[in-house]
Order: structure tokens, then C-alpha cells, then sequence
């Protein structure tokens, strides 16, 4: 029925944005929900009320015996002849054909009664009434067709034989219908050429200057706006909405430019204008006392700020919402391709507003618009948000914008599926976790403060200055205590809830999707954090490690992440735990020549990295036979490598060879001990290092780079600390890890450069005169004297003449 389909789109009214009902009063909001329920309440009775009537209806139409069909054409002759007459009687000329024909069909019919009125549409009551077709045809006013009166023109006689013919003629009559039409187009068309006023046609020339100077007039706009606002920001508070309301410019030729001059300006307008504090609503109580003009100017100014503040980044979060979902609206001027600029700019603003402001109002909803862009396809997008979250992480020392960070990532990654890009949970390296840097942060806090001693406030001080100085630094000394230990218990709290999210994120990736390409970040993540895991994971942990080295899935870079993390996580707390790690010094030692000069010369970085947990810090766990084993091993992997390889490797094993005094037996040329070295074993402890020699050295005297030459001269000497052999400071005191990053060749340059050598002078010709030999000097004289004289040479001429002879 129309009027139920009527009463259900009622009720399909649209909801108010946020928006609107922010602007809206409370009072206003109550009377409204009043109205509309009161509304509602009325429809329904006058529903109620009309199908009632309608149910009445059926009932009496229903109780009425309807007249039958065969009645009617059992009727008498005389009847059907009156009927006849009657119909005949019509003025037929009045209808036109489809009336006559609907009038027949209706004839046909028996009764109007007969007919089921349920089926009928609802009658409203004050609206409109529902009519029989014939009642309603009947009502309508009737109109004779008569023909027009002709006029006759009376024109020149003719005369004949019989007499004179006079000759008439018809007017022709020009209907009204085609008079109107005729009057109704000559009006449209004068109207219409007086609405076109003549453009002139503009070359593209022009068209280019009117733009410029149209762009200019709003840069000029923009600049003294802002300029106002930043001048006095309480007074010109409102001239944020004038320039907000640029953001919807609507000039096709410039209005992307506009929209995006007008997004930066109001983000460096906010990053200079918003103080350094938390804007909090009023309470009631608050709104009603009074306070003096400067509060009350002080109040009005900071609402407006967060109001502006608000709007805008909705401003900017539709934009790149309407982006993401290729959505364009209808009055939009702006194609979907110069959308994607618009959207950069807007993410742009979005992430210096998140650095620049972590303390302002709205921060946690920058954090969720920006974090999930770090997944974007875009790899500009990703880049710019990563970096973002890097600069957020690195300036937060207390933590608490680091955590909203960390929960929205980990939720990001659950709700994903696990399916986002490596670099999301790279971020995590960037986390500032640690406990030196709390406690550091904690005697800065505590140690600042000075205060006099006795003599000097004896000196300097009355009795009751004396006095009163005692109690402020009382004070002081009090409220110096509890912010230092209240900072410190806060800090340690953020980074204890940071950390278990961060790691319940690792082990859910660990436990469901060993495969995923989310592995290596996860691995690097546990290598980093792994002094701060409990030690009731640890036992697990280590377990969970080695099958994945076992199962041999994992890339070389993965499996060096593993054997990482397990020896931080012993080199740590635990140092207490009874585990034998030989399983991963096997793995290292096995898969060392994996490096070579191509792809996986980076991961040598890892290598050292575990070289010096394994090794180094591990000096009192680690056997003789393994440290020679090693240093063997690493020697002849510095022949294949890159420089900067080799030096962090030759650094690495002068390392060794000063923690482990009996290595030097690897320079002498005589084998001690029973049976030869085997090179190809994988077993450290058994391959009988002790029985060779460190040749590879003394190949590595004649390397190109020298570094590496003098380094394999120092290995030679023994590795003196002192002496002519000895290391200069800048090489002794740098690890391997830092070395190969010094003389990294990643600009496909030498490193250190090659000194640039002076070419030599080309030696000058000696002139003539110059010739020591006086006859030689003379000959070339005559010789050059004689005029040149051009003759055919007789290369046998000699020949000839010895033959004569």
C-alpha cells in the first residue's frame, strides 16, 4: 500500500553527522527527539484509523448480494432499445476514440460492486480520494467542436455572356494552438539571445595568463591570512575558518594548487599557533562561574582552536578516504588522477602534524589514520608514514605516544591476517627500550639541582631568609624525589607494556605463520630485545629456534637472525640456564662460505655481529680447539670477499688471537699433535685446526686494498699492541662490525680513495742547436737550408750500382 511504503521511508530518515549534532545544543536535540516521536505517534494513529475505515468497507461491500452476470442479458428487448437510444443520444463528437473504447470496456463489465475493493488502493482521508473512472470522466467539462465561422473575401467579378459572376474566396484561418506555439518559440528565442552574451575566444596564451594571475590573487589571499592569524592568533582566531573554507575551492583551472597551498598553510599555521599543552573541555561547573575577560578571551580562543583543529583534519582524513575508495563527488571539480596529489599532500600534513604535535588534542587519531598506511601499495605513501613513526619513536622518551603507536600496529597485523609489508613491523627496531636510557634520564632529573651549604647561607642570608630558604628547599628536595621516582616508575611501566606487545605480536607470527615473509623482521626484532624476555621463555624460545635452523625453510639471512637471537638471549639472564648451544657454533661454522663478493656480501654485518656474542663475550665458555677452528676458517674466507669484508674479518681474528694466546701456534709452519687438517668438515671441535698454517695471509699482504695489507701484516707479527707492527688507534679501537661499515663501497668507489698522482711532464724535443754532436749539428743545418726539391725515388738505385761494380 502507498501509505505503509510512505510511513517505512519516515523512518528511513538520515542520521545527523557528528558534525551537526556537535553544533547543535542540547536543549535543541531534546526537542527535537520530542517532535519526532510525537510525529510518529500521530502517523500512527492516522493509520490505524484509515485501515479501520478501509476494514469497514470490505465488510459492507462483502455483505451486499452482488447482482449476476446473466441477469443482464436476460433483460426484455424494449430495455436494451431505450439503452440503445440512450447511448445513440451521446454527442459522439465530444469523445475522442480512446474514450469511446475505455467507455466499451466498462460496459462489458457487470457491476462496479462486483468488483474486490481490498484490492484498491488505501483512501486517504484529507488528502486525496479515490474515484470511479466514470464519475471522474462525468465531472469533466464538455466542449462542443464547432466548427470555426469561414470568412469570405469578396474579390473582382467576372462578367459574361450571361451576365457578371462575382468571385469569392475563402480566408484561411490559422489555428490558436499553432498562434501560441508560434508566440512561445519567438519569446524562448529572443530570450535566449539576449541571455548569450558574446565571449570572446581566448588563445591558450591568455587562457595561461588568466590562470596566473587568478593563482597569484589567492596566493596573495592565503599569504595575508595567515599572516593575520599568526600576528595575533586570540584576535584573528575566525579567520581560520576563512581559510579553511579555501580547502572546498571550486575553480576548476586552480583549484588543486589552491587546495593544496591551502593544506600546508594550515598545518604550519597549527604547528606555530597550538600551545604546548592538552586542550580540555569545560566542565559545567566551569561554564557557569565567572572569570575575568583575559580567562574568559583565553577560553574562547582555545575552543575555537581544537574546533578548527578538528576540522580540519576531517578535512584532510575525507580526502584521503575519498582517494582510497576511487570516490569522486558530484560537484567535485577535481579529476581522480590529480586526487592522488591532493592525498600525498593530505598524508603529507598528516605526518608532520603527528611529529610536531604529540601532545596536542587529536594525536591518537592521527596515529590510526597514519599507521594504516604504512601497508599502503604506494610505496612513496609507505615510506613517508614509516619515516614518521621512525622520527615519533626516536624524540619520545617517556613512551606514552610510543605505546598508542605499538597497540595500533599489533592490531593492524592481527586484523590483517599477518598480511602486511615487512616494514610495518621494522618499526619496531626503532622503539627506544631500554634500561640504561631510564636510568640515565633519572640521574639527570635528580642531579641538576644545587643547593646552598650552611657557610653560604650564613654569609649571605638574615636569620629569617635563613629560615625560610630551609623550608623551599625542604620543599624542592620533596617534590624533586617524587617526580624523579614517579617519571621513573612510569617510564619502566610504558616500556614493560610496550615490550609484552611486542613480543605477544613476535611469538603469534613464530607459533601460526613460520613461513611468512614477516619472519626475518621478527627474528631481527627478538635479536635486538632479547636481553629484555623473560626467562621463563627462554627454554621454548630456543627450542622454536632450532627447528627452524633444522628445517632448513628459512634463508641465510633468517637462519644468521636465529643463531643471533639464541646467543643473546644466553648471553644474558641466561647465563644461569644449563644449555648447551654447540647446535648453532656448528651451524655458523657450516654455513660461513655461504658469503662470497656478490648478494650476500651484506650479511656479513650479522656474521660479525655473531662472531662477536659467540666468541668474544663468550671467551670463558668457548674451547681452544673451537678458536682455532674459526680463525682458520674466517682467513680463508677474506680471500673471496669484498674489502670492507675482509677488514672486519681480519679485525674479528686479531681479536681472537689476543683473548687466545696458543693461536699463534697457526703461524708456524711445523704441525703439532697427531693426524692433518680437514677443511671440508662441519665439526669445529674435530676438524684438527692446530695442524695447519694461516697461509691466506701472506696473500692477503698483496691485496689491492690497504687496509687489508696492513692488517694481514699485523696478523703476521703476532698482533702486537705495541711496536712498529702495531695498529693505529682508529683501527685498533673500531670492532669488525663498525670497520665494514667504514669501508663500505657502496658507491662503487674506492674507500679509502686512491691518491690522485701528478702526471708527469711530457719531455720537450731538443731543437737543432741543441745537439751535442757539432757534425750532426751541422748536417741538419745544410740539410734544412737546401731548398726542397721534388723527385721520383729509385728504391733500386744501390742496388744497380753494386751490381756494376
Amino acid at each position: 500500500l502507498k501509505f505503509s511504503v510512505g510511513f517505512q521511508r519516515k523512518n528511513k530518515k538520515r542520521v545527523p553527522s557528528f558534525r551537526k549534532l556537535l553544533k547543535t545544543s542540547k536543549i535543541k536535540l531534546d526537542n527535537k527527539l520530542k517532535n519526532k516521536q510525537f510525529k510518529q505517534q500521530s502517523t500512527a494513529k492516522k493509520y490505524r484509523k484509515e485501515q479501520r475505515k478501509l476494514r469497514q468497507a470490505v465488510k459492507d461491500v462483502t455483505s451486499r448480494t452482488s447482482v449476476p452476470l446473466e441477469e443482464y442479458k436476460n433483460k426484455n428487448a424494449a430495455e436494451r432499445k431505450k439503452e440503445e437510444e440512450e447511448e445513440e443520444a451521446l454527442p459522439l463528437d465530444m469523445m475522442d476514440e480512446d474514450d469511446l473504447k475505455l467507455m466499451e470496456d466498462l460496459a462489458q463489465k457487470a457491476s462496479f460492486l462486483t468488483r474486490d475493493i481490498s484490492s484498491s488502493e488505501p483512501v486517504h482521508a484529507k488528502k486525496r480520494k479515490q474515484e470511479n473512472v466514470i464519475d471522474r470522466y462525468e465531472k469533466m467539462p464538455r466542449r462542443m467542436q464547432t466548427e470555426p465561422e469561414k470568412e469570405i473575401i469578396h474579390l473582382l467579378p467576372i462578367k459574361d455572356k450571361s451576365g457578371i459572376i462575382p468571385q469569392t474566396m475563402e480566408k484561411p484561418v490559422v489555428s490558436v494552438a499553432q498562434n501560441e506555439e508560434e508566440k512561445d518559440t519567438n519569446e524562448t528565442e529572443v530570450v535566449e539571445v539576449s541571455r548569450r552574451e558574446p565571449q570572446p575566444v581566448l588563445t591558450t596564451e591568455e587562457l595561461l595568463i588568466q590562470r596566473r594571475m587568478k593563482l597569484q590573487e589567492k596566493k596573495i589571499h592565503i599569504a595575508a591570512l595567515a599572516a593575520a592569524i599568526l600576528s595575533d592568533p586570540e584576535n584573528n582566531i575566525k579567520k581560520l575558518k576563512e581559510l579553511r573554507a579555501m580547502l572546498m575551492e571550486q575553480d576548476p583551472n586552480v583549484a588543486v594548487i589552491i587546495r593544496k597551498l591551502v593544506m600546508v598553510s594550515l598545518m604550519e599555521i597549527f604547528k606555530d599557533i597550538t600551545p604546548s599543552y592538552k586542550i580540555r573541555p569545560l566542565t559545567e561547573a566551569e561554564k557557569h562561574t565567572k572569570v575575568k575577560k583575559e580567562t574568559q578571551k583565553l577560553r574562547e580562543f582555545e575552543e575555537g582552536l581544537v574546533s578548527q583543529y578538528k576540522f580540519y583534519l576531517e578535512n584532510l582524513e575525507q580526502t584521503v578516504k575519498d582517494w582510497k575508495q576511487r570516490k569522486l563527488k558530484k560537484s567535485n571539480v577535481i579529476s581522480l588522477k590529480a586526487y592522488k596529489g591532493l592525498a600525498e599532500i593530505a598524508i603529507k600534513c598528516l605526518c608532520e602534524l603527528l611529529v610536531a604535535l604529540p601532545h596536542f588534542n587529536f594525536h591518537n587519531n592521527i596515529i590510526v589514520l597514519i599507521v594504516p598506511l604504512m601497508n599502503d601499495t604506494s610505496k612513496l605513501i609507505s615510506e613517508m608514514c614509516c619515516e614518521a613513526v621512525r622520527k615519533l619513536f626516536k624524540q619520545d622518551k617517556l613512551g606514552s605516544v610510543s605505546l598508542g603507536v605499538v597497540k595500533v600496529i599489533s592490531s593492524l597485523v592481527k586484523s590483517r591476517n599477518y598480511d602486511v609489508r615487512p616494514e610495518v613491523l621494522k618499526i619496531f627496531l626503532h622503539l627506544r627500550i631500554k634500561e640504561v636510557e631510564v636510568k640515565k634520564d633519572t640521574e639527570d632529573i635528580t642531579a641538576n639541582k644545587k643547593f646552598m651549604s650552611y657557610k653560604e647561607k650564613r654569609k649571605n642570608l638574615s636569620r629569617m631568609q635563613r629560615k625560610w630558604k630551609k623550608a623551599e628547599e625542604k620543599l624542592e628536595r620533596e617534590l624533586l624525589e617524587a617526580e624523579a621516582s614517579e617519571s621513573k616508575e612510569k617510564k619502566l611501566k610504558l616500556h614493560t607494556e610496550m615490550l609484552n606487545i611486542v613480543f605477544l605480536t613476535y611469538f603469534r607470527i613464530l607459533k601460526k605463520v613460520q613461513k611468512s615473509p614477516l619472519l626475518p623482521a621478527v627474528l631481527e626484532g627478538l635479536a635486538k630485545f632479547a636481553h629484555l624476555i623473560n626467562v621463563d621463555f627462554f627454554d621454548d624460545l630456543l627450542v622454536v629456534l632450532h627447528s627452524l635452523i633444522a628445517s632448513r625453510d628459512l634463508s641465510y639471512r633468517e637462519s644468521l637472525h636465529c643463531v643471533l637471537t639464541a646467543f643473546h638471549i644466553l648471553s644474558g639472564q641466561g647465563d644461569v640456564l644449563n644449555i648447551d648451544p654447540s647446535k648453532f657454533y656448528t651451524h655458523l661454522y657450516r654455513t660461513l662460505f655461504r658469503l662470497h663478493a656478490g648478494a650476500t656480501n651484506d650479511d656479513m654485518v650479522i656474521v660479525l655481529q655473531c662472531l662477536d656474542v659467540m666468541l668474544t663475550k663468550r671467551r670463558k665458555q668457548v674451547s681452544q680447539q673451537r678458536a682455532l677452528a674459526f680463525i682458520k676458517r674466517l682467513s680463508t674466507l677474506a680471500l673471496h670477499v669484498l674489502p670492507n669484508s675482509s677488514v672486519g674479518i681480519l679485525a674479528t681474528n686479531r681479536i681472537l688471537m689476543q683473548m687466545f694466546p696458543k693461536t699463534d701456534l697457526l703461524l708456524d709452519n711445523e704441525a703439532q699433535g697427531s693426524g692433518l687438517y680437514l677443511p671440508e668438515l662441519d665439526e669445529p671441535e674435530c676438524c684438527n685446526a692446530q695442524n695447519t698454517a694461516l697461509w691466506e695471509l701472506h696473500e692477503l699482504r698483496r691485496h689491492y686494498h690497504p687496509t687489508v695489507q696492513k692488517f694481514a701484516d699485523h696478523l703476521i707479527a703476532g698482533a702486537p699492541t705495541e711496536g712498529s707492527e702495531a695498529l693505529k688507534p682508529d683501527l685498533s679501537r673500531r670492532s669488525g662490525a663498525e670497520l665494514f661499515e667504514t669501508y663500505n663501497m657502496k658507491g662503487m668507489t674506492f674507500n679509502p680513495p686512491v691518491a690522485s698522482v701528478t702526471p708527469r711532464k711530457k719531455d720537450k724535443f731538443l731543437q737543432a742547436d741543441s745537439f751535442l754532436n757539432e757534425d750532426l749539428k751541422e748536417l741538419i743545418q745544410t740539410h734544412l737550408k737546401e731548398a726542397a726539391v721534388h723527385r721520383p725515388l729509385d728504391f733500386a738505385k744501390h742496388l744497380k750500382e753494386s751490381s756494376l761494380s
